[in-house]
């Protein structure tokens, strides 16, 4: 090994200053280079001041030729016409499903329940069976009435034989009287009692009209011993049970029955398309247990007159319901299109002016002189409004209403007419 040093490796320690390696040398620039870069950096600082400045300047200078045009005393504005709005209306309201008819079935005779043959639920048809009522009280009474009746057409007979005898006695004395050998007495007296016997006859007939009467009413209350369906639906509710007693009237209930094919909802419609509903209109019913499913009906009739409180007129939809889909009782709500009964015109809302002489428009006449028309809104929007009245369409309205513009005012126009909400 040699002793000499390498001059590689330094045997004395590095200065503090020192890396402990060499730096590259540093790049020059050339001086068409640096002259490239700083005129693209002067570039982007004139684009930047030329964005920013000049929609500044643009809009200053349109202010001061506004404000010199005020000054002269013709004021710049803006006009368009009305848009007219279609007629029709949609809205949404709410509504319950009601069943078509609904009864609750009541016996009309009083015994004991014999059996049902119907449960909750049951779908059935008009005149089926649903009960029967055992009656043991009134076929008593029905067999009583038969008797009677049977007395009273025998007493029918009897009266009329009387009646028959009396007649033949009362002429032959009417033979014998003038002959002296019955005396006018006598012949008087038959001659009131052929009378009182035929009377007896009428009498004899008119109660045996009430025998079969009495019958036939009894008869019919045994008929109700079959309680039947008095129409097709569904049976919502039974309370009857075999044993119990039940009598004729409405004490009692034993079954509930709703006809459901079509339903039928009640909605309120607002006073203003009121006038408007007519039979038939089509409306579509919605219910949250069905998403995405619309049940089609149409407007069967409607109350012709408004609640005093709500100002709303009730209307009756009626919607098929085949599937029993719908079922009684449930939340919807219905879809009607209703023409609104005058015209509409909209109008952006920066159009109005609104101060103590009411609710105006400035109007442009053809001399670019201001009118201040007085309009009555249907609804607001928010970015629009709904003119009902005090236009009629052809106007050209000042788009943004100012306190500057009163009767009389002459206007500059800034732009030719255009449609108002586009």
């Amino acid at each position: 090994m040699s002793d000499k040093p390498n001059p590689s490796h330094p045997t004395q320690p590095p200065a503090g200053d020192d890396l402990g390696f060499e730096l590259p040398a540093p790049m020059v620039v050339s001086r068409k280079r640096g002259l490239l870069i700083g005129g693209l950096a002067f570039a982007a600082v004139i684009v930047a001041f030329v964005a920013g400045y000049v929609p500044k300047y643009l809009k200053r200078s349109a202010l001061e030729t506004q404000s010199a045009a005020s000054a002269a005393g013709d004021t710049r504005v803006e006009v368009l016409t009305a848009k007219s709005l279609t007629t029709d209306r949609a809205m949404v309201l709410p509504g319950t499903v009601q069943p078509l008819e609904e009864a609750v079935l009541y016996p009309r005779a009083s015994g004991y329940v014999k059996r049902w043959l119907v449960d909750l639920g049951a779908m059935v048809k008009e005149g089926d069976v649903l009960l029967e009522i055992d009656t043991p009280e009134l076929d008593a009474q029905i067999e009583q009435a038969r008797a009677q009746l049977a007395e009273s057409e025998a007493g029918v007979l009897r009266a009329r034989a009387a009646d028959a005898f009396s007649k033949s006695t009362a002429a032959r004395y009417e033979r014998l009287a003038p002959a002296g050998v019955a005396s006018q007495q006598d012949l008087e007296q038959r001659q009131g009692q052929a009378g009182v016997d035929e009377a007896n006859v009428g009498v004899a007939k008119a109660n045996a009209a009430a025998a079969a009467a009495n019958l036939r009413r009894l008869v019919q209350g045994k008929a109700f011993a079959k309680v039947v369906a008095p129409f097709s639906g569904r049976i919502v509710s039974r309370t009857a049970e075999r044993g119990m007693l039940v009598n004729a009237g409405t004490a009692s209930p034993l079954f509930k029955l709703q006809a459901t094919d079509p339903v039928r909802i009640f909605v309120q419609v607002p006073q203003d398309v009121a006038t408007s509903v007519r039979a038939d209109v089509e409306a579509k019913v919605s219910v949250r247990e069905y998403p995405g499913k619309r049940f089609d009906g149409s407007v069967a009739r409607s109350a012709g007159s408004l609640d005093e409180v709500t100002r709303t007129m009730s209307t009756e939809v009626r919607v098929p319901n085949p599937d029993n889909e719908l079922l009684s009782g449930m939340y919807v709500q219905v879809s009607l299109t209703l023409p609104t009964p005058h015209r509409l015109l909209e109008i952006p809302a920066t159009a109005l002016y609104n101060d103590a002489k009411g609710t105006r428009v400035a109007v442009v006449d053809a001399q670019n002189r201001v009118s201040m028309r007085k309009v009555v809104i249907e609804r607001d929007t928010g970015a629009t409004l709904q003119i009902s009245s005090g236009l009629t369409g052809d106007e050209r309205i000042v788009k943004l209403a100012n306190a500057e513009l009163d009767d009389g005012t002459r206007v500059e126009l800034i732009t030719p007419t255009v449609e108002a909400a586009k």
